[in-house]
This record gives C-alpha cells, structure tokens and sequence, in this order.
C-alpha cells in the first residue's frame, strides 16, 4: 500500500479535471492522494488484508472508468469511498460471505474464541475485534458506527430490510461490548 498524500482541494480539483481528461499521472496523485483511507474502508468492512486490498483495486479500477461522469455534487472523497464501500460489498458477495445471518451459534462462538489479554502491557486492537464479528453485523456496524451512514442508507446499500440493518449494528455492539474489558 502506497503512503497517502495530503492534497488541498485545489489540487484535487486540478487533478480530478486533468483525470477526467484522460491523464494517468493525475490520477496516479488522486489514487496517492486517497488510497490510505479507500483500503481502511475495505479492510474494515471485509475483515481480511488480502481481500481488502483487492477491493481497493477494484474500488480505483471503478473511479476511473467512471470519473468522467464525477459531477462534483460531493466531494471526491465522499464518491470514491462510496465507491469502496460498494465494490467491498460486491466482493463479499461473490465469495458467498456477504449478509449471512448471524445464527444463534454466532454468540457462542464469539464467547468461546479467547478473551483479548487486558494487561496493562497488551494493546487491545479494536480493528481486530471489528474483523472477528459476523459479516452482516461487522458491515452493518462499520457502515453506521464508524462511516457514519444511516441505516435507511445501509439498507439501500446493502439490500436488506431497515429493522435488520438495526439488529446487525445492536447485535456487533453487544459482541463488541462482551470482548472489551470491564
């Protein structure tokens, strides 16, 4: 993963309107400019490096075959993370692990996997608690606890009922909540 680059909206601007011209190199900042936080989204919504990774790919394959129809109504960002977002769930749903529901033995097994080490010496690594949640909830909970999308908008995404987009968010925060230290 290359090392993402601050850019101001001005230069994001120029290159975006260079991109849309076909020009590779202004691309290749926009791709420098965003790929830290596209393959953060994958990561955390697949749950798995190698596959998010692809998912970044494919996420960046996407914006460019669409960036001439990029009309600035949101921000780059916003395009290109809704972008990741939709190519992480496609991804999953291919490989056949998108939105299973969480089945009563989901709970069991969480409580059986072994507590995380809450010494003062270990780092308690919420990434990896996140990546050990049942799929539907780890992506009803990264899209609306940490993406910050209603769950009218997660619903949308991911084709799934309001009222179970609920359930998957309440049931990953009580997962959540069981692994972490009293």
């Amino acid at each position: 993963m290359a090392v993402t680059t601050p850019c101001t909206e001005d230069k994001t601007r120029n290159w975006i309107s260079r991109a849309q011209e076909g020009d590779t190199a202004a691309f290749e900042q926009l791709y420098h400019s965003h790929v830290g936080r596209v393959y953060a989204v994958c990561l955390r919504l697949t749950g798995n490096a190698a596959t998010a990774e692809e998912c970044t790919q494919d996420a960046f394959l996407s914006a460019w075959d669409h960036l001439p129809g990029f009309r600035g109504e949101s921000s780059f960002a916003t395009w290109l993370t809704r972008i990741a977002i939709n190519a992480a769930l496609q991804r999953m749903q291919r490989e056949h692990r998108y939105l299973r529901l969480i089945q009563p033995g989901d709970d069991q097994q969480m409580a059986q996997q072994a507590a995380p080490d809450c010494s003062p010496e270990s780092n308690l690594d919420l990434e990896r608690l996140i990546a050990g949640l049942p799929p539907a909830a780890r992506v009803a909970f990264v899209l609306h606890a940490i993406e910050g999308y209603s769950h009218e908008e997660i619903a949308r995404l991911t084709g799934t009922a309001i009222g179970t987009c609920k359930a998957h968010v309440y049931r990953a925060r009580q997962l959540l909540q069981a692994r972490l230290p009293a």
